[in-house]
């Protein structure tokens, strides 16, 4: 049965092998970044919260069942910035992976390769340089709930 997180990776794939198969992306640039491992589906659909509140603890748990589901990471840069994670170190990129699920919601600083299309950055972690752990603690700040991220009630 081919399920909606196989058919997720199978498209990560194609659009990974796409970006390099175009000859105006074949080179990428080496940078070194420093952000925090998020769960781009919640981070970008804004489905439980804006970005502050998928961030750290506050949002740990469902970073984790994302990334285990095939959902991709990327890494948030304390300007906003978020780089697509393409891969980590020598992993298979369409695999789940320990490594990802072991970084979910850490700051780390990472050097790689920086490939940029449609206004989209990627990154193909090459290693990871450091890794300070979870250091956006919201449950420290806010309790379990984050007032940023608590539902609005409608007007009206």
């Amino acid at each position: 049965m081919f399920t909606r997180s196989k058919s997720f990776l199978a498209a990560a794939g194609i659009a990974t092998t796409s970006l390099f198969a175009s000859p105006a992306f074949a080179t990428g640039e080496t940078i070194e970044v420093t952000g925090e491992v998020i769960d781009t589906w919640c981070y970008y659909s804004g489905v439980m919260g804006f970005s502050e509140a998928v961030r750290g603890t506050s949002h740990h748990t469902c970073a984790l069942w994302c990334a285990a589901g095939g959902i991709p990471v990327g890494i948030r840069t304390e300007d906003g910035a978020v780089y697509m994670v393409l891969k980590i170190e020598d992993e298979d990129p369409l695999a789940q992976t320990d490594k990802v699920m072991e970084l979910a919601s850490d700051e780390i600083r990472a050097k790689g390769t920086h490939y940029k299309r449609d206004g989209v950055n990627y990154i193909l972690v090459d290693k990871v340089v450091e890794n300070k752990g979870i250091t956006f603690r919201s449950h420290e700040d806010y309790d379990s709930v984050p007032p940023f991220s608590a539902p609005k009630k409608p007007k009206g």
